[in-house]
């Protein structure tokens, strides 16, 4: 049986915006709706290897494994820096003349990078590791299968809750679109957003 401290509990760190929040409304909001969908598709499925290893029980190692983390971590900072360049780069390069063009960047190319954001983020693990557990009953037949049930419905949560940020972001995109410096003042935002993440990352202790 889930408990209602689950689900709250899940959803407030769900809605709580994050780095894939922030790339799923930026895509919403440069590239439109299938954009902002493949977008909250690929930062779920980076959940999922985080996922995998809490139940297995492998953030253990990961959070005991100082030189592990570490070099995730780095990983991690360096891939958010290098999509805050791209982002900044790409400014002025969109076309906004059509609302409804959202293939200037190829879906499988936003989802990947969505993947890549959230499975190169080690805090993920060590998260999942120490909030997982708390909700598993102790009468529970098989522990392990309820701890792959709530990261099921963990999931589903994150990628309704993006999905939603990323619609918000496209109906902001048509009023937004009229005014193309708005539009370049807010990629290189998102691109500041994206650097100071990584910098954050970089930083933060285990």
């Amino acid at each position: 049986m889930i408990s209602y401290e689950f689900l709250i509990t899940a959803l407030v760190v769900v809605l709580i915006p994050g780095t894939g929040v922030i790339y799923t409304v930026s895509n919403g909001l440069f590239l439109g709706k299938k954009a902002s969908l493949a977008a909250a598709a690929g930062c779920t499925a980076g959940i999922l290897p985080h996922l995998t290893a809490s139940v297995l029980g492998l953030s253990a190692i990961l959070h005991m494994s100082a030189l592990t983390f570490q070099l995730m971590k780095y990983t991690g900072a360096a891939y958010l820096l290098y999509l805050a360049w791209l982002t900044w780069r790409d400014t002025g390069g969109l076309s906004f003349s059509n609302p409804g063009n959202d293939k200037t960047i190829p879906l499988q190319q936003i989802a990947k990078r969505g993947f890549l954001i959230n499975i190169l983020n080690p805090k993920l693990s060590i998260f999942f590791l120490a909030f997982l557990p708390i909700f598993v009953p102790q009468e529970a037949s098989s522990p392990t299968l309820h701890m792959m049930l709530l990261s099921a419905i963990f999931m589903l949560m994150t990628f309704v809750v993006f999905i939603f940020y990323g619609l918000c972001a496209t109906k902001v995109r048509a009023y937004v679109l009229a005014s193309p410096k708005i539009i370049r003042r807010m990629q290189k935002s998102f691109a500041l957003i994206f650097a100071s993440l990584g910098l954050k990352l970089a930083a933060a202790e285990q």
